[in-house]
């Protein structure tokens, strides 16, 4: 086998070794950050949801109280109103979902389906936890989701979930008596719960990583071209030249021609070396004629 050959060879093990350690390192540093970026948009949501409560609580609601007498509006419910806002956000962001899924709900469409109910129970699992992320399957592809659970601190937050004799009999009409009672305080009762899809960042991570990988392979053939390169004209032809040459005076050739270099490096040395054992035997040979 050739010196170049067996060259190349062990150059392409090296370099698809180091392309698959480079490649399984970018892949996980890329999806790491797209998974950040997708929380860092779950956060925000969830931040959001935060702020329209807080809003609807401390402003909506007293402005509404007078109203509340004779009619029961949702519109004063703090979370109605979070739930409201990201709907409106689906609108353009069909992917974005916002639930504050409760247990037993006074409204039906916060009920928690299968998975949600499971989160709810992990805070009731473990009640010193606040906050759960996870990823799972939707029908458009992966998405994560960040829960926070729902807990009842303020005694007065009970007066309409504690019994239905105890509600506003506005509530009664509106939701009935069946639902969203008997809720205690300092309980987990359900979750806030974000969910943004990780399809497009994961997507734009994969490109990216096409991206690397492709310049660290244009990299590498680079390098693998310029040092077959330098080994052919540096080693390669001046050694098969020296070669030659060695054959021809080994076989009585006096007149084969000699190896011309100015290099100083080891083939310089080794040209001079055969140069000196040519004129050495051209020398021995005339002795033996005389």
């Amino acid at each position: 086998m050739k010196l170049l050959v067996k060259f190349n060879l062990v150059f392409l093990v090296v370099f698809a070794v180091g392309l698959a350690l480079a490649a399984t390192v970018a892949r996980e540093l890329l999806r790491e950050d797209a998974k950040q970026e997708v929380v860092d948009r779950a956060r925000l949501l969830m931040e959001n949801s935060v702020v329209a409560s807080t809003y609807t609580a401390n402003q909506v609601r007293p402005l509404l109280e007078t109203q509340m007498k004779y009619t029961f509006l949702p519109q004063s419910v703090p979370q109605f109103a979070a739930t409201e806002t990201l709907i409106a956000l689906r609108d353009k962001y069909p992917e974005y979902h916002y639930k504050a899924a409760m247990l037993n709900p006074t409204n039906p469409r916060d009920r928690a389906v299968d998975w949600e109910a499971d989160i709810i129970a992990r805070f009731v699992q473990q009640p010193t936890q606040t906050e759960f992320i996870g990823t799972r399957d939707t029908p458009t592809g992966p998405a994560l989701y960040i829960a926070r659970a729902i807990t009842i601190t303020n005694p007065g937050c009970l007066v309409c979930h504690s019994t239905p004799a105890a509600a506003p009999k506005t509530m009664i009409d509106h939701y009935g008596p069946n639902n969203g009672f008997g809720w205690t305080l300092n309980e987990p009762l359900g979750a806030h719960i974000v969910s943004v899809p990780m399809d497009v960042p994961l997507q734009r991570a994969d490109r990216s990583l096409a991206v690397v990988v492709g310049l660290l392979a244009a990299v590498f053939l680079l390098i693998g071209g310029t040092l077959n390169l330098m080994l052919w004209r540096l080693v390669i032809r001046p050694v098969s030249q020296l070669s030659a040459i060695s054959d021809r005076v080994s076989l009585g050739d006096l007149e084969a021609p000699e190896f011309s270099t100015r290099s100083r490096d080891e083939i310089g040395v080794l040209a001079e070396s055969i140069a000196r054992m040519r004129k050495s035997l051209v020398h021995a040979m005339k002795l033996l004629d005389t």
